[in-house]
């Protein structure tokens, strides 16, 4: 081996393949998207932006408004995560995929995450003082121990 090899660092090729990060609009989701970008650059894997779209119980009515109002979030989301990479695919360089799934939160992430066979999961940090109570998506998410996941404030 000469000097200049020895000096090289090896990367491996087991790291992750497949990475969901779990988009929902807020700042804290989209910091979370955009470590999850890195991530995926580094590893060479697949970023896999999940929105899950909440399921409504109320009258029909409200539940045509609300899941009206959901689709546009996803469609606004998916044109920001478009026009993003867009600007950054000559330096970034990263695999994308975006996708809905409908559900509470927790478990549109756990359904995302099993049918892309992700290798990490990767959540922002709630904004909510209700989660304190309840407790978060990203503690829930971790508590299941099924994938790493990375929460980022």
């Amino acid at each position: 081996m000469t000097e200049q090899q020895s000096d090289r660092f090896e990367r491996g090729t087991d790291g992750p393949k497949v990475i969901v990060a779990g988009l929902d609009g807020s700042d804290s989701s989209m910091r979370a998207a955009a470590y999850a970008a890195g991530l995926a650059r580094r590893q060479n894997a697949v970023l896999a932006l999940v929105y899950v779209q909440p399921l409504v119980t109320a009258g029909a009515a409200l539940g045509v408004l609300v899941g009206d109002a959901t689709e546009q979030i996803a469609d606004d989301l998916a044109t920001e995560i478009r026009e993003s990479t867009e600007r950054f695919q000559d330096t970034w360089n990263v695999r994308w995929e975006f996708h809905t799934f409908r559900g509470d939160p927790y478990g549109g992430l756990v359904t995302a995450a099993d049918e892309l066979k992700a290798d990490a999961v990767v959540v922002g940090a709630s904004e909510s003082a209700g989660h304190r109570l309840v407790g978060s998506v990203a503690v829930r998410l971790v508590k299941a121990g099924r994938w790493p996941v990375t929460v980022v404030p």
